[in-house]
Order: C-alpha cells, then sequence, then structure tokens
C-alpha cells in the first residue's frame, strides 16, 4: 500500500518535457497517417485526415499538458510567481494592500481571540454544555442561591439533574501560614462539587464522603498556582500540614490548571462544605449556598425549570409571605451565568471589528479594480494569445489569495501587540480575558479569514471581462468598474457612520459617567481597607481594639486632618441592604406599598461626613460622646427622610430597621445627610441609612464578615506616594501579617469606571480605523476618477473652463458620494443603536446631538479628502491632457 502511494505521489510530481510531449504526439499521428494509407489513402490525405481527427497538433499538445496529473499545481504555481513579480513590480500598491489587510485582519484577530473565550469556546469542566446555575433570586441578590432549609430537600427529590452540589456562597479572606503568613482566598464545595463538573485533582484526590462532614477532618486542595508559587511544583506537598486561619490542615491534593470556580469567585484552597443537612432543615432560613448542575442527557433548561417548579412552590412555604412575591426561580447555563456582564459587549466588538474588516476588503477591491484597470490592456492581450477567461480568473484571484495571507501574517503579529494591549488596559472582572491567546485555534481562524477575505475582494477582478477594443486603445481603462468603486464608497462611509455613531454614544455615555454629582469629595483622600482574620481577632473586642488603635496612630500622621472609618465607601454598590418596607418608625404601622424597594445601610464613625464632606442638612449628625453611649442613633439620606417623613422633620424620631423582628433594637434619628451616589456609577440612587459603630463590641462581631473589613479614610494634604509607605508601616506596627490596601478615593471612584472606559476606548479605536480607511476609500475613488477624466478636464479647461469649475465638477462627485453614504450610514446607524441602550447612561440611543456630531465629523472628514484630487484636477494643463490623447 505505501508502494502504491509512493508510485501514485511521483506519478503525480513528474513533468513531462516538450520534446517528450512532441515525440509522443508525432508517434500517434504517424500510426493515424499509417492506418489511413492502409485504408487507401494517398499519403497526403492521409496525412490530412489525421491532422483533423487530432484537432491540430498545437490543440493537441496543451490538451496533453493539461491532462496530466501535475498540470493544476505546476500552473498554479506559474500563476504564483507571476503574482509575486507583479508585486516586486508594484511595491507602493503592494505594501499599500497588505498594510490595509493588516489593520483589518490584525484587529479581528486580536477582538476574536478575546471574544471566543468569553462567547464560543467550550468551559474547562467536561461536557460543560450540560452543567446550569440553579436557585433562587430576589433583589438583595441577584445572583441565584439556596438556603439550607430547602437545598438539601432539593438535592434529594429533583429529577432533571444527573447531580447537583454546591459551594460557599461566598469566597472569604483567609489566613495561611505556608513558607511565611500569606492573604488568601478560601472557599467551601461539597464533596460531590467537583464530580458534578468532570474535574479531578491534577495532584492528589477529591474530598471523601466522610471529610464533608461536621467535624470531620481537615483537609483542603489547593489551587494550581498556589502550588507553583509557594511550593514550586513540589509532589511533596501531599499531606503536608498547612494553617489556615489557625488550624492544622491537611493537604490532598492539587486543583487543575485551568480551573475556575463556577461562581468565577477566586478559590487558592478549596475545602469541604461539612454541612449536616438534617440540621440545614430544621433552619429558617439556614446557611446560604450557590447551586450548581449537571443536566440529564436529553433534558434542556426549559424543562429542568419546569420539573422544579413544585419543590420551587414547596420553598417558598418558609418565605414570609408578604415578601414571596420578590422571589424566582432561576434555571440558566453555567455559560449565561459566567458572562452575563460582557455578552452585549463580546457581541458589539465582534460587529465592530468585522464592519472594520469589510471596509479593509472595500478597500483592497477597490485598489485591485483600478490596478486592474490600468491591466486591461496586459489582460487582452494574453487573451487573444489564448489564455482562457477561467485561467486569467484564477490568476486574478490567486493575487487575491496572496495578497490576504500575506496580510494575515502581518495581522498575526499586529494582533499579538493588540492582544496584549488589551490585556494590560482590561478592568478586573472581564472574564476569560487574561487566558486569551494566539492558539492555533485563533492562527487557523486568521488563516481561513484571510482566504475568505481574498475571495471577496479579489472577485470583481476576477469577473473582469477583457475586450478586443482594449487592443485598439478606444476604450478607457476602468470605465466598466467606476460605478462598482462608486458603490464601495458609499458603503464604506456608510459603515463608518455606523462605528462612529456607537463610538460617540459611548463617549457621550462615559462622560456623563465620570462628571456626574457624586454627593461627596473626594480630592486628597486615601483609603486605607483591612480585613482582620478570624484567628487572630476571633471577637469582636479584639477586632474593635485593633482598629481604634490604627485609628488613634492615623489621627497623628504627618498633614492628616481627620480620619474617618466605615464598613465600605460610596459611590461603589454597597454590600449591606434590606427592604424598604421592613423599616418601621414608631407610632406608625408598617410602610405600605412599598413592597420590592430597597435601602442600603453602612456602618460608620462620628467623622465619616466631615472627612468626605457630605453635608449634614438637618440635626446635628454624629458626636464623638455617643460613641461611649449605650443608645443607638442613626443618620438617614434625604431620600430616605423624604420618604419616611414627609413634611416633618425626621431628627428625634424612632426607627426599627428589622422590622420583621419585634425584639430588634430600636434607632434614634439625630441628623440627615445629603444624598451620596450610593449604587455604583451607573446603578439607580438607593435610600440609605448610617448606623454609628460605637465602641461596644456587638457593633463589630455581630456583622460577620464586614464586622471584620473596615476602610479608614484619611484626610491629607500630602501627596499619597509620600503618606503610602508611612501607613503600612503603621499597619505593620500593630500586625505585620495583615495585608493593607491603600488608595486614593478618586482612585476607588475612577476603578467603577474602568470597565465602560476599556469598552469606549476599544470601540473608538476601531471606529477610527474605520473611519481612515473610508477616507482612503474616498481619496483613492476621487483621485481614481480625475485620472480617467483627464482628458476631459483638458478639452473643458480649452473650451473655457475655470479652475474653479472643475473643482466644482470634482468637488460635486465626491458630495454626492458623501451624501449617499451618510445617509444610508444615518437609517442603519439608528437601527443599530437601540443594541447598546443597555450600556449608555445619560444618552439615549438615538440622540440628536451625537447624530448630527457625527454627520459633521464625517463630511468634514471626506470633503477634506477629496479637496487633493480635486485641486490636482484644476490645475491639469489642457494641452498636456490633449497631447496625451
Amino acid at each position: 500500500m505505501v508502494r502504491d502511494f509512493s508510485t501514485r505521489l511521483r506519478h503525480l510530481l513528474s513533468r513531462k518535457t516538450h520534446r517528450e510531449v512532441d515525440e509522443e504526439l508525432e508517434f500517434h499521428l504517424e500510426r493515424q497517417v499509417e492506418a489511413n494509407v492502409a485504408a487507401g489513402m494517398t499519403p497526403e490525405e492521409a496525412r490530412r485526415q489525421a491532422g483533423i481527427a487530432f484537432g491540430g497538433v498545437e490543440r493537441a499538445r496543451e490538451q496533453c499538458r493539461e491532462s496530466r496529473p501535475g498540470y493544476f499545481m505546476e500552473t498554479l504555481l506559474q500563476d504564483v510567481r507571476y503574482a509575486l513579480r507583479g508585486f516586486r513590480r508594484n511595491p507602493v500598491f503592494t505594501v499599500t494592500v497588505v498594510a490595509t489587510l493588516m489593520l483589518g485582519i490584525g484587529a479581528t484577530t486580536a477582538v476574536f481571540s478575546v471574544v471566543d473565550r468569553i462567547l464560543f469556546r467550550a468551559l474547562p469542566y467536561a461536557h460543560a454544555d450540560r452543567l446550569v446555575s440553579v436557585g433562587l433570586v430576589q433583589m438583595l441578590e441577584p445572583q441565584e442561591f439556596m438556603v439550607g432549609g430547602f437545598y438539601y430537600d432539593w438535592k434529594e427529590n429533583q429529577r432533571p439533574f444527573e447531580a447537583l452540589a454546591g459551594e460557599n456562597a461566598v469566597a472569604q479572606a483567609c489566613d495561611v501560614a505556608v513558607n511565611s503568613p500569606v492573604r488568601l482566598s478560601c472557599t467551601r464545595a461539597e464533596a460531590e462539587f467537583l464530580p458534578m463538573l468532570g474535574v479531578s485533582p491534577v495532584l492528589g484526590r477529591n474530598f471523601l464522603p466522610e471529610e464533608d462532614r461536621p467535624g470531620g477532618p481537615k483537609v483542603a486542595l489547593i489551587s494550581y498556582g498556589v502550588w507553583r508559587t509557594q511550593y514550586n511544583l513540589d509532589p511533596g506537598v501531599l499531606n503536608r500540614l498547612i494553617e489556615v486561619d489557625g488550624d492544622p490542615v491537611r493537604v490532598i491534593g492539587v486543583l487543575p490548571k485551568d480551573f475556575e470556580m463556577p461562581s468565577m469567585h477566586q478559590a487558592d484552597v478549596l475545602m469541604p462544605l461539612a454541612r449536616d443537612g438534617a440540621a440545614q432543615r430544621k433552619m429558617s432560613p439556614g446557611a446560604p449556598v450557590r447551586a450548581f448542575a449537571r443536566l440529564k442527557p436529553g433534558v434542556s433548561v426549559v424543562q429542568a425549570r419546569e420539573e422544579l417548579e413544585p419543590l420551587y412552590q414547596q420553598a417558598l412555604t418558609i418565605i414570609p409571605a408578604d415578601i414571596r412575591k420578590d422571589f424566582h426561580l432561576r434555571v440558566r447555563s453555567l455559560r449565561d451565568r459566567q458572562i452575563q456582564d460582557v455578552r452585549l459587549i463580546a457581541w458589539v466588538l465582534l460587529g465592530v471589528v468585522l464592519t472594520v474588516l469589510l471596509i479593509a476588503c472595500a478597500n483592497v477591491a477597490s485598489l485591485l479594480l483600478a490596478r486592474g484597470a490600468a491591466r486591461q490592456r496586459e489582460l487582452a492581450v494574453r487573451s487573444a494569445l489564448g489564455a482562457s477567461r477561467v485561467r486569467l480568473a484564477r490568476q486574478a484571484l490567486t493575487e487575491a489569495i496572496l495578497l490576504s495571507v500575506t496580510g494575515a501574517a502581518a495581522g498575526c503579529a499586529l494582533a499579538e501587540g493588540l492582544l496584549k494591549l488589551f490585556v494590560a488596559l482590561a478592568p478586573a472582572g472581564v472574564p476569560f480575558l487574561s487566558k486569551a491567546q494566539l492558539d492555533w485555534r485563533i492562527v487557523g481562524f486568521t488563516l481561513i479569514l484571510a482566504v475568505i477575505c481574498g475571495l471577496i475582494f479579489g472577485l470583481a477582478p476576477a469577473l473582469e471581462r477583457s475586450s478586443a477594443l482594449m487592443l485598439t486603445g478606444r476604450l478607457p481603462a476602468g470605465v466598466s468598474h467606476a460605478g462598482v468603486r462608486q458603490w464601495m464608497v458609499v458603503g464604506q462611509i456608510a459603515a463608518s457612520i455606523v462605528l462612529l455613531a456607537g463610538a460617540m454614544l459611548l463617549m457621550r455615555s462615559f462622560w456623563n459617567l465620570e462628571h456626574q454629582r457624586l454627593g461627596m469629595r473626594s480630592d486628597n483622600t486615601l483609603t486605607v481597607s483591612i480585613t482582620v482574620g478570624r484567628h487572630n481577632y476571633p471577637t469582636g473586642e479584639k477586632e474593635m481594639a485593633f482598629f481604634q488603635r490604627l485609628q488613634q496612630r492615623l489621627q497623628f500622621g504627618p498633614g492628616v486632618s481627620m480620619v474617618a472609618m466605615s464598613d465600605s465607601l460610596p459611590p461603589g454598590a454597597n454590600h449591606n441592604g434590606q427592604r424598604y418596607d421592613q423599616i418601621v418608625v414608631a407610632g406608625r404601622p408598617p410602610t405600605p406599598g412599598a413592597t420590592g424597594s430597597m435601602a442600603t445601610f453602612r456602618w460608620v464613625s462620628p467623622d465619616y461626613f466631615r472627612a468626605l464632606d457630605i453635608p449634614v442638612v438637618r440635626g446635628e449628625g454624629f458626636s464623638d460622646a455617643e460613641v461611649d453611649e449605650s443608645d443607638r442613633v442613626t443618620v438617614l439620606s434625604q431620600t430616605l427622610a423624604e420618604r419616611l417623613f414627609p413634611g416633618e422633620n425626621p431628627v428625634g424620631q424612632r426607627l426599627q430597621f428589622e422590622g420583621w423582628d419585634p425584639t430588634a433594637p430600636w434607632w434614634t434619628v439625630v441628623g440627615v445627610a445629603a444624598d451620596v451616589k450610593n449604587g455604583g456609577l451607573s446603578g439607580d440612587q438607593l435610600p440609605e441609612y448610617y448606623k454609628l459603630r460605637r465602641n461596644r463590641a456587638e457593633d463589630w462581631g455581630g456583622s460577620g464578615e464586614w464586622g471584620r473589613t473596615a476602610v479608614m479614610v484619611v484626610k491629607t494634604s500630602l501627596p499619597a506616594k509620600a503618606m503610602t509607605p508611612w501607613i503600612r508601616s503603621q499597619v505593620a506596627t500593630l500586625d505585620s501579617t495583615l495585608p493593607v490596601d491603600i488608595e486614593t478615593l478618586q482612585g476607588r471612584v475612577n476603578k467603577l469606571a474602568d470597565q465602560p472606559r476599556f469598552q469606549t476606548t476599544l470601540v473608538g479605536f476601531f471606529a477610527a480605523i474605520g473611519l481612515v480607511l473610508a477616507v482612503i476609500g474616498l481619496y483613492g475613488v476621487i483621485a481614481f476618477l480625475v485620472a480617467q477624466r483627464t482628458q476631459e478636464i483638458g478639452v473643458r479647461m480649452a473650451l473655457g473652463a475655470g479652475r474653479g469649475d472643475i473643482l466644482r465638477l470634482v468637488l460635486g462627485k465626491s458630495v454626492r458620494l458623501i451624501v449617499c453614504g451618510t445617509v444610508v450610514g444615518l437609517v442603519a446607524a439608528l437601527a443599530v443603536s437601540r443594541v447598546l441602550r443597555s450600556l449608555l447612561f445619560g444618552v439615549g440611543p438615538h440622540d440628536p446631538v451625537t447624530f448630527v456630531l457625527v454627520t459633521l465629523l464625517l463630511a468634514f472628514v471626506a470633503v477634506l479628502a477629496t479637496l487633493i484630487p480635486a485641486r490636482a484636477a484644476s490645475r491639469v494643463d489642457p494641452m498636456e491632457a490633449l497631447r496625451c490623447e
């Protein structure tokens, strides 16, 4: 079999010389002549009839060549060599086309390498298309969750899933003693969790059932990153004891390198959830959990939701009747859960770069048509000498694909640089971006894209029909495709309008986002974020003592005028929230008709409002004396005060915030503060109240994880670079093992705008590329038309036309193209801009100012691009033009 293959391959690659072909033809011709003579013909007639039977020696010779197995490859190589010689003779054309394709294909490749990770590539789990996230959603928690009160019932009675397993609702910071104390991210999951995902440890084993029980052996899996950085990939890490928050824990395995928690939480250390299902069922509501499941084969997400409906209705019975309608059942694919915030912008970016690529292809097609027009006499000569139309078309497509593949190779280099730039500029929270790379999958996509692009912009020149009139010089070059090139320019301008409109809308939205009123001052302010560990600070008293000592130290720092403290800072969305209708005013019935709304709150120190320059519009706010008192006091925001006490003075009123609990404490209102942006930069303004954090352990330990976290607000006249080392030294003096995060308050605010800034920058960058390519295309068409009409312009000027007349003639043509493209583009942009509605802030998708600015910008740039060839046309020397004729 191998021998037969080798024989066929040698036969395919063998090439007969012209002499061998001629000798073979002469042999067969002589045999035919002999047969004709034997049949009674004269020698002359016998040879004539043999020639007729062969159809001519030259034709037979060409047919023999074409019938050889290697003919196609031979002629293809001839086409390639001919194309390369042509490119070498015209380097300016070649460099222009390759550079244009490099921009279009490089940008598309870079964006696709990112989008592929988000939208198309399989998640790092076995049969990831069958993985779903399942649970309840509510206004206080938009991500689906379950609680122990019904989670274990669902787990035992569900039918649509092969497996259902949960992880801890929130990953927590933990102190791990490895070679030195480090702060890592720890989370917990059930023993069935990794098998449900189809994931196995790369080293060691998974949790055993007896380890996933209360009081079971303390074991952990560590991430591949921790294994590499802390243990240098040492296999001896197995069965080693490490301290996690002061407790000895045995390492039993290492997670795979590409493993990620389905909730997208970072997991440096994974430990068993170790919950008692029977005890959780008795609790109301029980401990929260994030639940994930694997669908049975053939079961869809919709069918799974329908089958879970009876369990959902049963779970509602443990929820108070007045808030049941706030809860909803959600079952969705794991991919939908992970990319919900970036799906739209991923599709938008992909659409943007594909539009840029089409503009680039139109530009290259226009250049090839212009080049083909200049070569029509050459093509006519080749056709007259016997070249078939198919052969000429194949030559044109070969040249186009060669240019496209060369542009793709250069585009890959550009894409690598763009991808590194994307990763460097991208904010945290964009899923999978850090893992994007130019692997073989992306290179394959680029190669296919290059071939498609070559076919697209090479099709028009390939279909060019050579005319015999070109041999006489009576047919002007390029007349047949002038209209095609003009319509290409119209399409380019229309596409540029769409890109510019989208970019301008995002820019205006980002401007509104950054320049909105926050209700506070962020200049000359540092923030110091610290989370204390459970091992060293197990009680509220120890937490309180640490933060009190730190605050006292910071107050006497160089240039420090004020130090305040809170558990969180605006304008970032707060983790503390509750239903508005659960706020009870003393002496009044519960607030009616407010179901579904939400209020947020913060724990703060007395100087909080002064440190952030938040005006207290009523009352006195918090005082230092109230910190040591037993009374609980609160300050309301203006929005909340107006809702609770319309037309009344709220100062002195008493409130109960946990209205569902009759034993909840009462709080006295001591002031009203101006509203502060508190739902993120683009979120809704929520009613807010502030709780004074007193010097009592109950105000610290009772807040769980958030009770162990504090943010110091340091008002200082010194620059941040000078203050940061001093602050770190003060923290280290109290506890050298605590990590501390120091940044300016303005920096914290800017971080909230990182993602829209990133999106706007990318769309604006690609829109600018599209505009430049479209303008170049317009310039090329007008310059080509001027070159075509040189003789006509000379005749007009010889007959008395002035330079102004010629200028108006050329500009009139370009203006018609610009107007036509602008009208088409505006209609398309008005339709497409609605897709961006959810990405906009403070501006509508059909904002008239935006579309007017885009139209004026494009018109201005496009007219400038046509002035150069227009002025050149107006300076044509009539005698020179007529002499050329």
